[in-house]
């Protein structure tokens, strides 16, 4: 078996507040994975992803990128390889235009100017967002600023990507546009959400998390299909694998499950995973 590209073991972290985030946690994930962490608020999703691109240091156990351990000495290294896009756009963009601000990566790797512009042209092209290069990020609509905070880690070209609540404050069509992107995307893709339905759609791996400790590591389908360890993790089942309220007990498990089956169900209950028209 191959090396992991991740791999955790034994987590800990407290914050100042002298409250546990992570309880020793471990996992490991492989190159070319997709992967859900998902939980109730406050199981420590955001604390294990601060900890992949080293924003956040262990302070027991270990993570390791590959062949690095994450530590102050390695954080370039580590930088490099996991590009993480936090949940708010707002704190990745900063400067005048979105140009500057998918080059200001590159820039600091001390790249030519020809190699940036490179990168800068190929990352926007990548998330559809070329025509908006010249336009203050402030102008920005909320899925705009979201393929432009995507496009300015993907110009670092990492190979791991880790992204934070993605599709919160997206409309449907921003976030269904974000998922197909997503889906084309060859990089090792990590997302902590509360998006069940997105998790079930873009990853084959769901990791659940309670109190900073793991709950559960399986195939997503397998997961999101179990109930009883949802309700335990204080999650609920994505509507797309919901039974329709409206139908007879034959069509129970509609969406995804009465597709599988060749049932309708009198309310179609996949309208969370239509394409949006354009």
């Amino acid at each position: 078996m191959s090396q992991p590209v991740v791999a955790v073991r034994d987590l800990q972290y407290t914050y100042p507040d002298g409250h546990p985030a992570l309880r020793g946690l471990s996992f490991s994930i492989a190159d070319g994975e997709t992967v859900a962490i998902v939980g109730a608020n406050g199981a420590g999703k955001s604390t294990i992803l601060l900890h992949l691109n080293g924003c956040l240091m262990p302070q027991a156990g270990t993570v390791r990128i590959g062949d690095l351990p994450v530590s102050k000495r390695t954080l370039p290294d580590v930088r490099r390889t996991v590009g993480m896009v936090f949940q708010d756009p707002d704190d990745q963009l900063f400067m005048p235009t979105v140009y500057e601000d998918v080059a200001f990566g590159p820039l600091n790797l001390g790249l030519p100017a020809e190699e940036v512009d490179r990168r800068v042209m190929h990352a926007l092209s990548i998330v559809g967002a070329v025509h908006l290069k010249d336009r203050p990020p402030y102008r920005l609509s909320g899925g705009e600023k979201r393929a432009v905070a995507i496009a300015s880690v993907l110009s670092m070209s990492p190979t791991i990507l880790v992204m934070d609540e993605p599709t919160s404050n997206l409309d449907p069509q921003a976030r269904r546009r974000l998922i197909e992107l997503l889906k084309t995307f060859e990089q090792t893709i990590i997302v902590a959400t509360h998006d069940l339905d997105m998790a079930f759609d873009l990853c084959a791996r769901t990791i659940v998390v309670k109190e900073g400790g793991i709950l559960a590591d399986r195939p997503s389908r397998e997961i999101l299909q179990d109930t009883a360890l949802l309700a335990a993790g204080q999650l609920e089942r994505p509507l797309g694998l919901q039974g329709c309220p409206v139908c007879s007990p034959g069509l129970a498990g509609a969406g995804r499950n009465a597709v599988a089956s060749g049932l309708r169900p009198a309310v179609d209950v996949r309208l969370a995973h239509v394409t949006s028209g354009r």
